[in-house]
């Protein structure tokens, strides 16, 4: 028996103020499992279209209220073919982001836990 998951659209009512607020929230969205395209939408663009396969919309909703601000799930239901917007395609990124190494040399002088080496004691400033 092999199981088939339905493309299902999400809609999320999130209270985006500013354009920064609005690619947070699209980035948070863009990295949940399963996500095909998000969108805008509403007026105000205040509106987060989601489809894909097998998102969980009320945990997407928690992360969007977490990063963005006050979010309500309006809707969920079945994707038509008509529903998925190209304009913003999901790119899964590779390499994935959990197998990245990164190398950060902290400057001269400084160390771990916020001390500071000890500067040279072996001359009296005051004589």
């Amino acid at each position: 028996m092999s199981w088939t998951l339905v493309q299902q659209k999400i809609v999320i009512k999130v209270q985006m103020s500013c354009d920064k607020c609005r690619s947070k929230a699209m980035a948070v969205v863009a990295a949940t499992g399963g996500v095909d395209s998000v969108a805008l939408d509403g007026e105000g663009r205040d509106k987060v279209v989601v489809v894909g396969e097998g998102v969980d919309s009320v945990k997407l909703t928690s992360a969007l209220r977490k990063k963005v601000g006050p979010a309500h799930l309006l809707q969920v239901g079945e994707a038509k073919k008509d529903d998925k917007k190209p304009t913003a395609t999901v790119v899964p990124a590779y390499p994935p982001p959990h197998s990245a190494t990164v190398v950060y040399d902290h400057p001269a002088g400084y160390s771990w836990y916020g001390y500071q080496p000890q500067q040279d004691t072996t001359s009296c400033s005051i004589m």
